[in-house]
């Protein structure tokens, strides 16, 4: 698996992101600052499908079988881009506050830790449904690791399609995100019209 060693706020500056969006704190003035370049139309359409990979940590293979997934989907392509994307259960453990970053999350998942209706899913692009529960398995929640990163997120502002009681450590998915949902500017648009050249 291919794997981008570039500095993460470095990588975030070049792709014009907040880091606080990724999970990562605060940063420096001197990281915000923007680089004035004129960029082509296909320039800014795939600076548009980077970042949006960038954020969710995907590869591209994979995320061009989730646009191909949207297009086939009763609704906008780009906005049902959006929404399966947000459906990652490494995602939705990262909105509930379950971990700090996706990366995190994606982690928790892959090692055991995370119960999707009482059973164990340790595959990160699981697709959460409606009405799936979401919860951290009994052993992990004794881990101060754990305990740690619940106590960091207490106050993160959960989206409404998500619930979540965190004196239990669960989650329950009551709708499918939407574009207003999205905390993050993003067009797209750009990105359906780069796969649609």
């Amino acid at each position: 698996m291919g794997k981008n060693t570039q500095p993460l706020l470095k990588r975030c500056k070049a792709l014009g992101i907040n880091p606080l969006v990724m999970g990562y704190g605060k940063v420096s003035k001197r990281n915000q600052k923007e680089t004035r370049r004129k960029a082509s139309e296909y320039g800014i359409q795939l600076k548009e499908k980077q970042k949006v990979k960038f954020i969710y940590g995907i590869l591209e293979k994979q995320f061009h079988r989730y646009y191909v997934m949207a297009t086939k989907k009763h609704g906008v392509a780009g906005e049902m881009l959006l929404q399966l994307l947000e459906s990652r259960l490494d995602n939705v453990v990262f909105r509930l506050g379950f971990s700090n970053t996706r990366e995190e999350a994606r982690q928790l998942v892959a090692h055991g830790h995370i119960l999707v209706n009482g059973s164990k899913v340790d595959i990160p692009s699981y697709l959460v449904k409606v009405g799936d529960v979401i919860s951290i398995k009994e052993k992990s929640k004794s881990s101060s690791g754990i305990k740690l990163i619940l106590a960091k997120n207490e106050n993160r502002v959960v989206p409404g399609w998500l619930e979540v009681d965190k004196a239990s450590f669960t989650g329950k998915v009551v709708a499918l995100a939407v574009k207003a949902d999205i905390d993050y500017p993003v067009q797209e648009n750009l990105i359906v019209e780069f796969y649609s050249r």
